[in-house]
């Protein structure tokens, strides 16, 4: 496949970015930690990796603005593009020598994503998305499973990071998905998670208590695979939201009045 221009300069930050991490990983012991508050760590290979593609992007797009994991919201002169940065998803797997975490940036366009890049360094898997235009995994087409009986299906989940508040409903969630499907996976990382949805490794996913950066690039590539998208009660995804549910057409409404059932319940 040829890549845009725009594609090309998302692509190019995030290697940069990955090769940090990827040395890192390779030291993970000997990283200097802090911790933000339960179950959130940030690091020195977080911040060094979001240094880098604000760097990367900033050059190449010096008029956009940034939403960012460490570095908070930055307003660009186009009030129109915004990039939405997650340096390090997965940190916690990351800093447990677990392989499996990611850099992800997506693009947004008055309020819409159009872009989106997910990298995973440690399996060298890059997922990439544009409006109209397709995902890819390594220029691989990527299309969303096509099964449609929910208890064929195997279903991710990621645990609220604001668990005394939302893990009661959830886990009533999770207690309803789990007895109607095949099987339930929390991996760790939800830009790696809706990357697998839109590849159909993963039949649907749903986590509560996301920020944007979180999700941005993989919602395009959910879509861009022939995916559908909303928030966990179904209806519109929008950016400033903090829920998804993205599954292929079929499994998304089974998938979304499963959740519907379990929070009534």
């Amino acid at each position: 496949m040829i890549r845009s221009p725009l594609m090309t300069v998302m692509v190019d930050a995030v290697m940069k970015a990955a090769k940090g991490l990827r040395r890192d990983f390779g030291e993970v012991e000997n990283l200097q930690v802090s911790r933000k508050g339960p179950g959130d760590f940030v690091s020195q290979a977080d911040l060094k990796a979001e240094a880098l593609l604000h760097d990367s992007l900033l050059k190449s797009r010096p008029d956009f603005g940034f939403v960012m994991e460490e570095g908070g919201v930055i307003e660009g002169k186009d009030t129109s593009h915004r990039w939405h940065i997650d340096p390090l998803d997965g940190t916690l797997n990351f800093l447990h020598g677990m392989p499996h975490f990611s850099v992800s940036v997506g693009l947004e366009r008055d309020g819409q994503v159009v872009a989106g890049v997910v990298y995973d360094p440690i399996k060298d898997e890059l997922f990439i998305a544009e409006k109209g235009k397709g995902a890819f995994l390594n220029n691989r087409r990527l299309r969303v499973s096509g099964r449609s009986d929910l208890m064929d299906c195997m279903i991710g989940t990621g645990i609220p990071s604001t668990l005394k508040r939302d893990l009661p409903t959830y886990m009533k969630e999770m207690g309803h998905v789990t007895a109607r499907t095949a099987g339930v996976r929390r991996l760790g990382s939800a830009a790696l998670d809706l990357a697998y949805v839109a590849a159909g490794r993963l039949d649907g996913f749903w986590e509560t208590g996301l920020s944007s950066w979180d999700i941005a690039a993989g919602v395009i590539l959910v879509r861009e695979a022939g995916g559908f998208v909303s928030d966990v009660t179904g209806n519109e995804y929008r950016i400033t939201g903090n829920s998804i549910l993205a599954a292929n057409a079929s499994v998304h409404s089974l998938l979304a009045k499963t959740l519907k059932d379990a929070r009534a319940a």
